[in-house]
């Protein structure tokens, strides 16, 4: 009796198309989508058969993915890639302009139609405001995550998340009501992807010691921030503990004798949720025992805090990277 013949190498059987989702990153209806429309799909079927996707199918697909995160439409997308021109920044740059209006005689006036105007930002942050106003949620995280995994925490959000979130908030502020949804929409990804590297699953920080407490002030709504910091900590592997926005005085004191924090970080996004009495508060709060009493650097970010003196016993970082840096050197102290 013959033995049965082996298994075909995976080079040569081919993945699935759910195979090819999880490699990639992306929902299998993303990929289904992209076939039906665009034609970006396995060479080879056979009848009877699930579609199997070989390697040069998949490197198809890759070029497609990495050309829709730097803002070109899939439908050019689709082309460039089935041309073998995805490596070509030159022709993906044209197309992210032509498609965002920056280019062409058909540019369209800043804040009219119906677009995110994000001025001069990178690629990826033109792709991700376009997804957001077309509601495509599978687009918006598939761009989220790959500008994480290529530009880290820090960079992917003051370069592509937070212009795209400003562009939002102006437009429903001069619109109205009707791009509520697109703001809401794009936060919550947003949260999702920064989440993923905070919420890392059986993660240790590789720095011992007394964690960085992150918190909102009392009146503050604002929790995207926050989880910036988190993200930015969780990449350097340096301990925190995450409280959100809208924490309560008393709740907020307490929170800081019950951790023994190194650093406090309090966020405050306009001046109105500024209080520098709390803050002065939370930087004079100690514990520990008899002889050995500490007391946190707090660090007040945040634009709500510019414009008023810095309250006692406290840094105020400018920016996401030297939060991170100044936390980074007080652990390290």
């Amino acid at each position: 009796m013959s033995e049965p013949a082996a298994a075909p190498p995976l080079a040569e059987a081919g993945l699935s198309t759910g195979g090819v989702a999880r490699r990639l990153g992306v929902s299998p209806t993303t990929i289904r989508s992209w076939e039906r429309r665009y034609g970006i799909g396995p060479a080879r079927r056979e009848e009877g058969h699930h579609r199997r996707w070989s390697p040069q199918d998949v490197s198809v697909l890759e070029a497609m993915c990495r050309l829709t995160a730097r803002g070109v439409p899939p439908g050019e997308a689709a082309r460039l890639a089935r041309s073998g021109q995805a490596g070509d920044p030159d022709a993906a740059a044209r197309a992210a302009d032509d498609a965002d209006g920056t280019t062409g005689a058909a540019s369209h006036p800043p804040g009219g139609g119906n677009t995110l105007p994000v001025g001069p930002v990178r690629p990826e942050c033109r792709g991700l405001a376009r997804a957001a106003v077309r509601l495509d949620a599978p687009q918006m995280a598939l761009i989220l995550r790959q500008a994480v995994d290529d530009l880290g925490p820090v960079a992917a959000w003051t370069e592509v998340m937070m212009p795209a979130l400003r562009a939002a908030g102006r437009k429903w502020s001069v619109e109205g009501e009707r791009y509520v949804e697109v703001e809401h929409l794009l936060s919550w990804h947003v949260s999702t992807a920064l989440r993923r590297i905070a919420d890392r699953p059986g993660a240790t920080p590789a720095r011992t010691g007394p964690p960085v407490m992150l918190a909102g002030m009392p009146a503050e709504l604002h929790a995207l921030p926050l989880e910036a910091v988190a993200a930015g900590l969780a990449d350097r592997g340096l301990p925190f503990r995450m409280f959100g926005p809208a924490v309560p005085p008393e709740a907020l004191l307490e929170a800081v004798r019950r951790t023994g924090p190194s650093a406090v970080l309090l966020w405050s996004q306009a001046r109105q949720t500024a209080d520098r009495a709390l803050a002065a508060r939370v930087a004079g709060t100690a514990w520990g025992g008899r002889g050995s009493r500490t007391r946190p650097v707090v660090l007040a970010a945040g634009p709500g805090w510019a414009g008023t003196r810095r309250p006692p016993g406290t840094l105020r970082p400018r920016d996401l990277a030297e939060a991170l840096d100044r936390i980074e050197q007080l652990l390290a102290d």
